[in-house]
């Protein structure tokens, strides 16, 4: 059974990391995931704990974060109305109402029989299927009765709660908390250094600071230590500052705690602002949808919108569902699903996808796609679950921490104990230096910035109109050495174009062009599509008789007197016409008119603008082979590879033969490198699958795209390509630095301790201040 709990409050990714393998430690739990973003645990239990799960999930929680609020997440049932005309027996109403109750799904029935009126609460998956359960109940006891469905009232949409506030309620107490308890410390110090008050007086100053500012952390050490969790951060700190009072360094004790909980402060902010950067990102889930209905507009849920129907979209409002445009011009803000600045164009006929924002004419829309299906609704569920897949980077980092801790415990113990024992003096001096080491030692700048930094990479890319389906993907581009291109709709436009005509035996260029459009007139294939645009006229198809398409050949027709012949040099062979075949590279139609050749038409698929720019760009940034595969002839593959300047290419192969290349590719690969396949949908599906990292192409609006690759490039540019790769080595650059400097600086505080040239006020810095610098370091990567 899979189960959702809402941990509201959580944003601490080391407490993050720890429940989750607990709970995943627990009897009949399968598997178990945290994401931060959501604030969310999703796990699968066996039935047989379900009943019981939760009261040990809130307990998990609880003792890493006491102030995270734990609730099951429910589904909101559906509600709806049904008339029941004719209805007019009390008993059996209530034998209706009874009945629809007990159906799955259903959470409430009431029937309503002055109205003549049947409404339930109902579980989104039963909606579909409810009402023939309700029709044969209610046909069991008055058959005469007539049961139809109530459309939807009027909606007005609920204005938007902030739910990701960078500064929120408990982040009001902590800062109120942290001033009262630093201002009791200062009055505390300044009457010591100025007023010179007995120690006594001192003391009680700084001990009632303290507990303001540490004694949520000294219980939660203490809770743990109770449930056999003792190396924790919160150990480590009441360990430390607890010992100082000890020794007698009271206001350092003191000051450990409190900029130990700034540190804390700064981390939880940082964490919200990340999130609340990607929330305003993907804030394109439209309020509500105009439907017309009946005639008249209504403004209803989206969710409620049925495909077919249509909807009007206003100037300044957002396109709730994907469509199609019936009437209308408009320009179109795709900016927060592509990351293009410059606005898109639509007409009528034209795709428009939800989560655009319309700027400037209405448009009606017929919608093609539910609202869970829509472009919008898929881009935000793969956003806020990016980061439930880890990168191998964070999942070393949570085991180092996991055994790290333990290990400088010990280490502070001895450098205490066994000294005095050894040289048989000093025991307060080696026990401050082990005191100072275990403030020094806290992992908190690694386990935080981390994920903090992958967190902030998945929204960078978002933002350039990238999405990355988890962290261990936006890793794995920085070790991608092999790119394989497929051809068409990849690295050339996938649109046919006339780009040649070759006019024989005193044939114009425009008569080839006519003869060709007369015989293709009624033909719906890409070839002949491509020839009718280029004519761009009328064609008076009454003239046109003895219409034949001959597979595989081309087409034979009647031209008013005329016989007309347009197909591959198979036909003009068939035909017994002289013809001179063309060298140039593409599709060549040849036209022969009362058995006479009158001349060639070259077609060809145009090279996007940006491909060349784009594989010389990867090249620049350190891919060492760039392939392409097409199913084109060898021809075709030649040219487009010699003008892109591709490493390699292999052409007619068929989609089977595309993977089997793949693999061989892989096989040559440097060891420890990654192999990417870039395509544009699903005929590349199988190849998206088996590459290290799959990329789809064009993936707007593209369902096939999104849910076979890890990485989705919102637009037909290839240079998306280098932008992906461009945040992905960004986002590693930070990760490193931080490792480096965290674990740098905090081994030279730990020697420096150990030979007790540092105390407590150094030891702060080499904790706290280390933390912030790295928290800090970790947000550049959302200006990427």
């Amino acid at each position: 059974m899979k189960r959702i709990f809402l941990l509201k409050g959580l944003d601490c990714p080391n407490c993050s990391a720890k429940i989750e393998k607990e709970v995943g430690e627990l009897d009949g739990v399968q598997s178990s995931v945290v994401n931060l973003m959501k604030q969310t645990l999703t796990i699968n239990v066996a039935p047989a704990v379900a009943n019981t799960i939760a009261s040990q999930i809130e307990t998990i929680v609880h003792s890493h974060e006491p102030g995270v609020e734990v609730q099951e997440e429910t589904i909101i049932p559906v509600t709806k109305s049904y008339l029941l005309k004719g209805l007019d027996c009390p008993n059996c109403s209530a034998k209706i109402e009874k009945e629809v109750g007990e159906l799955d799904g259903v959470q409430s029935s009431v029937v309503n029989l002055m109205k003549q009126t049947l409404t339930i609460n109902v579980a989104p998956a039963a909606a579909n299927t409810i009402a023939s359960q309700i029709e044969t109940i209610v046909h069991s006891h008055e058959p005469d009765v007539e049961v139809s469905e109530i459309a939807q009232e009027y909606y007005i949409p609920a204005k938007k709660q902030d739910t990701n506030t960078s500064y929120n309620n408990e982040d009001k107490k902590l800062t109120i908390r942290l001033a009262i308890g630093a201002a009791i410390y200062g009055i505390g110090m300044a009457l010591t250094v100025f007023a010179k008050v007995p120690l006594p007086v001192e003391l009680v100053f700084l001990i009632v600071s303290y507990i303001i500012l540490g004694g949520d952390v000294v219980w939660q050490a203490v809770r743990n230590i109770s449930k056999g969790r003792v190396f924790d951060e919160h150990f480590l700190m009441s360990v430390s500052t607890i010992g100082a009072f000890v020794i007698g360094e009271y206001p350092e004790a003191v000051a450990v705690m409190l900029f130990y909980q700034v540190g804390e402060f700064f981390q939880s902010l940082a964490v919200e602002r990340s999130r609340k950067s990607i929330s305003d990102l993907m804030d394109i889930r439209p309020d509500c949808a105009t439907v017309r209905r009946n005639g008249e507009l209504i403004t209803i849920s989206p969710e409620s919108v049925a495909i077919g129907e249509i909807i009007i979209v206003k100037p300044g409002e957002k396109i709730p569902l994907d469509g199609v445009v019936l009437d209308g011009d408009s320009m179109l803000d795709t900016r927060t699903l592509t990351g293009e600045s410059v606005p898109r164009s639509v007409h009528k006929g034209d795709e428009a996808l939800s989560g655009c924002m319309n700027q400037t004419g209405v448009l009606t829309i017929k919608t093609t796609k539910a609202f869970g299906e829509s472009t919008a609704s898929k881009i935000i569920d793969l956003v806020e679950n990016a980061s439930s897949r880890k990168a191998p980077t964070e999942n070393f980092i949570t085991t180092f921490a996991r055994y790290y801790t333990p290990v400088v415990v010990i280490l502070a113990a001895i450098l205490a104990i066994l000294p005095p024992i050894l040289l048989g003096r000093g025991w307060t001096e080696w026990i401050r230096r082990g005191f100072v080491f275990l403030v020094v030692s806290c992992p908190c700048a690694l386990v935080i910035s981390i994920p903090l930094t992958f967190f902030g990479g998945i929204g960078a890319a978002s933002k350039r109109g990238v999405l990355v389906k988890g962290s261990n993907y936006l890793e794995a581009l920085n070790n991608v050495s092999i790119i394989v291109f497929d051809k068409t709709g990849t690295l050339t436009k996938g649109v046919f174009n006339v780009t040649d005509i070759l006019p024989a035996n005193g044939f114009s260029k425009e008569q080839v062009l006519e003869y060709a459009v007369q015989a293709e007139s009624f033909s719906n294939h890409p070839i002949a599509k491509s020839i009718l645009s280029a004519y761009g006229k009328e064609i008076d198809q009454s003239v046109i008789s003895d219409y034949k398409e001959i597979s595989g050949y081309g087409i034979s027709a009647m031209a008013g007197k005329k016989k007309v012949y347009a197909g591959n040099t198979k036909l003009m062979d068939s035909e017994h016409v002289e013809y001179t075949a063309c060298e140039k590279v593409g599709t060549k139609v040849y036209v022969a008119v009362d058995g006479q050749y009158a001349g060639c038409i070259l077609i060809t698929d145009e090279v996007k603008p940006d491909s060349k720019k784009a594989i010389s760009d990867l090249k620049h940034i350190g891919v060492e082979k760039t392939v392409m595969l097409t199913g084109d002839d060898e021809k075709i593959g030649k040219a487009v590879a010699e003008e892109l300047q591709l490493d390699e290419y292999y052409a007619q192969l068929f989609p089977d033969q595309k993977v089997e290349k793949v693999e061989l590719l892989d096989s040559k690969k440097r060891q420890g490198s990654k192999l990417a396949f870039v395509g544009d949908g699903i005929n590349d599906a199988p190849v998206l699958a088996r590459a290290d990292v799959g990329i789809a192409m064009g993936g707007l609006g593209s369902d096939a795209a999104i849910e076979a690759a890890d990485v989705v490039l919102m637009t037909d540019e290839p240079s998306k390509l280098v932008d992906a790769i461009d945040v992905a080595k960004a986002t590693k650059q930070i990760v490193m630095q931080n490792i480096v400097i965290a674990l740098g600086i905090k081994s030279v505080f730990l020697i420096l301790g150990a030979l007790g040239i540092a105390g407590m006020w150094e030891a702060v810095f080499g904790d706290v201040g280390v933390t912030i610098i790295a928290v800090l370091n970790a947000m550049r990567i959302l200006k990427k």
